[in-house]
């Protein structure tokens, strides 16, 4: 009787897969899809779009958290990294926001989701013989140039759908670092 309940628990532990650890990484922002920051930045007409507008639009740095907030001197590094890039090439936007000098500003949005969620056998996975990852969500990175409280640029990027999958084999399990953490101890 002890064996088949041992049994049993054995049973039901194999594929407690959900026994795994899951994590969640966000950056907070006002989205919550990518498709839905992208919708946000779509609304926003350089040479139009004032200050106020963004705010209305949720995009104010006082209130919306990760917003990082860029002077002129962000502005040129990020434009004009080296003196061998031809300044002349740059967005009608860009160049008015350098000419500008201390009146050019700009917000920089970046906001992710990322979902981490472990899948396989609970006991491969906890005794570290096998641990597969499956990394989902989505990364947006957005960019505002203003002058004179009016946008005059702005650029968006990112991910808009994030797809992993990490996948470690330790043929040794719990035992894979024990020569690496050894041999640190001795030197």
């Amino acid at each position: 009787m002890k064996n088949l309940v041992s049994a049993a628990a054995c049973l039901c532990l194999v594929g407690c897969s959900s026994l795994l650890p899951r994590g969640n990484h966000a950056v907070e922002g006002p989205w919550k899809s990518f498709d839905e920051a992208r919708q946000t930045f779509d609304k926003i007409t350089p040479y139009q779009t004032r200050v106020a507008d963004l705010k209305a639009l949720g995009l104010d740095p006082a209130s919306i958290p990760n917003i990082t907030l860029l002077n002129y001197s962000d502005v040129l590094t990020r434009f004009i990294p080296s003196p061998a890039i031809n300044s002349d090439a740059l967005d009608t936007g860009v160049k008015d926001c350098i000419r500008a000098q201390t009146v050019c500003r700009g917000f920089e949005i970046d906001q992710k989701r990322i979902k981490r969620t472990r899948s396989g056998n609970f006991w491969s996975d906890f005794l570290n013989f096998r641990r597969q990852v499956d990394v989902t969500g989505w990364h947006f990175k957005g960019m505002l140039l203003i002058k004179d409280d009016v946008v005059v640029y702005k650029l968006i990027g990112g991910q808009p759908l994030i797809q992993e999958m990490e996948y470690n084999s330790n043929p040794l399990g719990p035992l894979q670092g024990i020569g690496e953490s050894t041999v640190r101890a001795m030197f």
